[in-house]
């Protein structure tokens, strides 16, 4: 336990009202999860704001609380302290209650729109494969080295974070790769945080929902980097037409990496099959398990962490030539007899997607017919969806539009949006198959010996989420079924 004096030493406090030495058992953002002795910080959330439930926590033992606006009257042996901000004071408190773990620990973390779960994923193989102890935090699943806990987010809210980073220091990890997302950024969740680096990947069009204009994703990525101290290192992706802006304001020691303009570690594709990639890396050629120049960018962002970690380069490559991707990111799914390649992959975004149908395309024979299901999820930007329709439809021979995770919205509306903007020709190409498992096995039934399916948009759920109730979809599962039955 701390004092609330102690774990309020670098938060800017507008007034405190009770008893600043007073004991804290827990910090609490969800009033649900409050104990008896508890700080409970009132956070406003997109949706709820923590204000409203001070008295529900005050009356399930909270003995301090953090709010923007204070009561008009107090509660006898409860401490108010007043701050402007919540939510961006949540990470700093939770990060002094749990004792800083990051300092303790090689914090680093992967922004960008695409390649963030495969950066941090390969990062942790990596270095749990040369024998250290690590902790991963990413969208599939959170690692305390070999234990395996449940990811909702992309990344936790602030308190969790700190929590979780504590269990990693008190498991005796040394490094801790993470995924950092906008929502993450501009929602104070990674407050509190000590990086010893961070990454940058790229950046796409997508969240627009929440950030509203392009030019304010741009600037929530960019401060993380403007946020890293001058002891870490920042790498960013050179080739990306915005990575050398995540760069303008850092004060870290400044890293690239690229395939085509110089860099501080520059690759270069020699071989690309649907088997894996050759590469050149900084003068050396290696081999590696994984598929495509979109995944070439990953190896390298992975390869120059690895370097500015310590680790030799030599063995970073041999090491990254024996290792696989991330769950439901290019994962292939082969039917018995291997004369059908099922693809599963994540990509939700246009710019993902094109990624993928161009290196599916790079990589089959004239006689491989690639047949795409797709979807859109729901209560998310709109504007997507006739963009990711027209590029399943212009870069596939069969598209099956499809559901995704409708979430509140009718899975009817979001195909009508995915259609708007077809032509003719792009239309008499697709399927219109709401069930989402139905077009997965409508695929599989128009698929010849030697196809290719790639099923994209839900990569490693395993969930389908519709009006609001989360259902067991998984589409590797579906694939494999269907695989089974056809082959009987």
């Amino acid at each position: 336990m701390s004092t609330l004096k102690h774990i309020l030493n670098n938060v800017s406090t507008l007034a405190i009202a009770g008893n600043a030495a007073v004991e804290v058992t827990a910090v609490c953002i969800d009033s649900r999860r409050v104990v008896p002795g508890a700080l409970f910080i009132a956070v406003k959330g997109l949706v709820t704001d923590g204000h409203a439930f001070i008295d529900k926590a005050i009356a399930l033992g909270a003995t301090a609380v953090v709010c923007e606006h204070m009561p008009d009257e107090q509660v006898q042996g409860v401490t108010f302290v007043n701050v402007s901000d919540c939510a961006a004071v949540a990470g700093v408190i939770a990060a002094a209650f749990y004792g800083h773990p990051s300092h303790e620990m090689k914090v680093v973390g992967v922004t960008g729109t695409n390649g963030k779960t495969t950066v941090a994923t390969l990062l942790f193989r990596l270095f749990e494969a040369m024998g250290y102890r690590c902790g991963l935090l990413s969208t599939v699943q959170n690692h305390i080295h070999d234990q395996v806990v449940s990811a909702t987010h992309t990344t936790p809210d602030a308190v969790s974070v700190q929590e979780l980073l504590g269990r990693m220091r008190s498991a005796g990890c040394d490094y801790v790769f993470m995924e950092v997302s906008s929502h993450a950024i501009h929602q104070h969740r990674i407050a509190g945080i000590r990086f010893a680096g961070g990454i940058f990947t790229n950046i796409t069009h997508d969240h627009l929902d929440y950030h509203k204009t392009f030019d304010e994703y741009i600037r929530v990525k960019k401060a993380f980097f403007d946020g890293l101290p001058e002891d870490a290192f920042a790498l960013t992706n050179a080739d990306d037409k915005r990575g050398m802006v995540m760069l303008q304001n850092t004060t870290a020691t400044r890293n690239t990496y690229s395939l085509r303009v110089p860099g501080t570690f520059k690759g270069k594709v020699l071989e690309n099959h649907l088997s894996g990639l050759v590469m050149n890396v900084d003068g050396h050629e290696a081999h590696f398990r994984m598929i495509g120049t979109f995944n070439a960018y990953n190896l390298l962002a992975v390869y120059g962490t690895a370097v500015l970690l310590g680790v030799d380069r030599m063995q970073a490559l041999a090491v990254l030539s024996g290792l696989h991707g991330a769950p439901g990111r290019f994962e292939t799914v082969l039917s018995d007899n291997d004369r059908i390649l099922g693809i599963v992959d994540y990509a939700h975004t246009p710019d993902a997607l094109l990624n993928v149908l161009a290196t599916v395309n790079q990589l089959r024979t004239g006689g491989q017919q690639l047949i795409t299901v797709i979807g859109c999820g729901g209560d998310r930007d709109r504007t997507k969806r006739p963009v990711m329709g027209q590029a399943a439809c212009e870069h596939s021979d069969r598209a099956i539009l499809t559901s995704d995770n409708p979430r509140s919205e009718d899975p009817e509306a979001i195909l009508n949006d995915m259609e708007a903007a077809l032509t003719m020709a792009q239309k008499r190409k697709s399927l219109r198959i709401t069930d989402r498992r139905e077009a997965i096995k409508v695929a599989c039934t128009l698929a010849a010996p030697g196809d290719v399916i790639l099923v994209a948009g839900k990569g490693h759920e395993t969930y389908q989420e519709v009006k609001g109730v989360r259902h067991h979809f998984d589409d590797r599962e579906v694939l494999m079924e269907t695989f089974k039955t056809l082959n009987k």
